[in-house]
């Protein structure tokens, strides 16, 4: 028997009992989970080990590398900055960023950006992947590269680039990175810890990733799924895993606890309010989840509905039954949702990582149980 640390609110219990049954049922080698009901933590449970020869334990103090459960904190940030006036998501992205304006692209505006309609979802052409490494660098190839697909006339999921795209829409209107802001404005007056690019200070928490054997099933081999994913240099390489922690990708490379993410994705399903602040008005996590567009996914496998840099629950589900839900899901099944219709928010991390791109049914069942529950 696993033992389950943290709590349930007594309605919840099932909830436990699923948490237990991924374990027992050896689906899990370390995870949390955590549910905010009206800006209140009503489950927080974690159990397991954070390195593979089980020594260490998973605890509350254990950070998890989220993988594109990050896209959910970009949409965030935007999202504060369009609340705050410095950009509008109708405006194109080149009024930003000029050099972006190159190669047909002049016309893309920031949501359909951030809602995988530019035709960037990766590098057609080889290079060294060790130059993700170099955010000028990837930026710069970024605003001279041709557009794979027409822009807006579909969605391919942007993987790795959409971090690079949003952090530097944001950077040039902020005049600061998105793990400065995230940092400043709001992890550390609120007490969440969450990172997008993480200090040599924190390494010592994080937990160690057990990688799945098998590829995930892409679907059909196209060109934009192809530079997505499939190549040598679809993802960041040729560097240690110190540096990849260390650098800020907002797409790819968070670093969080569930319970921040759950605090975090609670407020956007509470009007915005998180420990009695604002963060984000009712109107703008509206309009940030609303949808900008619906259908086949050019890189996934998956018939998508995206909003401003998150993905809606109502095509797929992969969160349950709750077809208004939104947020994000990870490589290997981390996920951080927001309901605003039942006021709640939640997240689910681990390092037991599974071949699902999408629904992985460890989080999905926990969240069933939540709605069992409600």
């Amino acid at each position: 028997m696993v033992e389950i640390a943290g709590f349930a609110a007594p309605r919840f219990a099932a909830v436990k009992d699923v948490f237990a049954d991924n374990f027992e049922q050896g689906l899990e080698l370390g995870a949390r989970f955590t549910l905010v009901q009206a800006g209140e933590v009503v489950v927080d449970l974690w159990a397991g080990h954070a390195d593979r020869a089980r020594t260490r334990p998973f605890d509350e103090r254990t950070l998890t590398p989220v993988f594109s459960t990050t896209k959910a904190l970009a949409a965030v940030l935007v999202a504060r900055s369009v609340e705050a006036g410095r950009l509008s998501y109708d405006q194109p992205v080149a009024e930003i960023w000029p050099e972006f304006g190159q190669a047909g692209k002049a016309a893309i505006t920031v949501e359909q950006a951030l809602s995988h309609q530019a035709g960037l979802s990766g590098f057609p052409d080889k290079m060294d992947p060790a130059l993700w490494f170099d955010w000028d660098a990837i930026c710069a190839q970024l605003a001279a590269m041709a557009p794979l697909w027409p822009p807006g006339t579909a969605s391919g999921y942007h993987p790795i680039t959409f971090g690079y795209i949003a952090g530097e829409i944001f950077r040039r209107v902020e005049g600061r990175t998105m793990g400065t802001a995230l940092r400043e404005d709001l992890a550390q007056p609120f007490g969440l810890d969450l990172w997008i690019g993480l200090p040599d200070s924190e390494f010592g928490r994080v937990a160690d990733l057990q990688r799945p054997s098998a590829l995930p099933d892409f679907g059909e081999h196209n060109p934009p799924t192809r530079a997505a994913f499939m190549t040598s240099w679809s993802s960041p390489a040729g560097r240690n895993q110190d540096e990849w922690r260390r650098m800020e990708l907002p797409s790819a490379n968070g670093h969080a606890t569930a319970e921040s993410l759950a605090r975090l994705m609670g407020a956007l399903a509470n009007d915005g309010w998180l420990d009695g602040a604002e963060i984000l008005s009712p109107a703008l996590i509206g309009e940030m989840a609303r949808e900008r567009i619906r259908g086949q996914d050019l890189v996934l496998p998956f018939v998508m509905s995206w909003g401003a840099g998150v993905m809606r629950n109502e095509t797929e589900k992969p969160w349950g039954p709750a077809l208004q839900s939104f947020g994000h899901s990870g490589w290997g099944g981390s996920c951080a949702v927001a309901d605003p219709e039942t006021r709640i928010g939640c997240a689910y991390v681990m390092n037991k990582q599974d071949t699902q791109l999408m629904g992985d049914l460890r989080p999905k069942r926990l969240i069933e149980a939540v709605y069992a529950a409600l």
